[in-house]
């Protein structure tokens, strides 16, 4: 007669496994997102200044310190909707109020990223690239001063 003996049932640890596959999708989430948010943001955002002199004459100063863009952009035959303002705009997220203009479009995915605003009756279009005032391109020259004639 064959005897039979006790032998412990073996736990294959489903749970464990189960567990530690949850912990290694969680770090590997984690450490994902964080790098896409850092490469989104390591260049750092536009930041163009509005003026507006006493008259209302309008003019932009853009800058970039990452790519080393600083250009100045003046509209002398233009009038702006106030007068005497100066004011700093950093396009690091959806931005629509703007000191005086109209946002056209913004794309903030990957900073600096695109910026299109109208300002006097001109299109500006400020990318990495390029300046474009008007469908005119304007090449980034640091320290430049662009002088847009008013439109008529």
């Amino acid at each position: 007669m064959i005897q039979a003996t006790n032998i412990p049932a073996r736990r294959d640890g489903l749970w464990r496994h189960l567990a530690a596959a949850a912990a290694l999708a969680l770090i590997f989430y984690v450490a994902g997102f964080w790098w896409i948010e850092h490469r989104r943001a390591a260049k750092g955002p536009w930041r163009i200044k509005f003026e507006a002199d006493a008259a209302g004459r309008p003019s932009l100063e853009i800058s970039q310190h990452t790519l080393g863009i600083l250009e100045r952009v003046d509209f002398p035959g233009d009038k702006a909707g106030r007068t005497n303002v100066v004011e700093v705009v950093e396009f690091n997220e959806a931005t629509t109020n703007l000191p005086f203009g109209e946002m056209l479009m913004q794309d903030v995915l990957y900073l600096p990223g695109t910026i299109t605003l109208r300002l006097a009756g001109h299109r500006i279009e400020v990318l990495p690239r390029t300046l474009i005032i008007d469908k005119q391109e304007h090449p980034w020259k640091p320290g430049d001063e662009v002088v847009v004639e008013g439109k008529n």
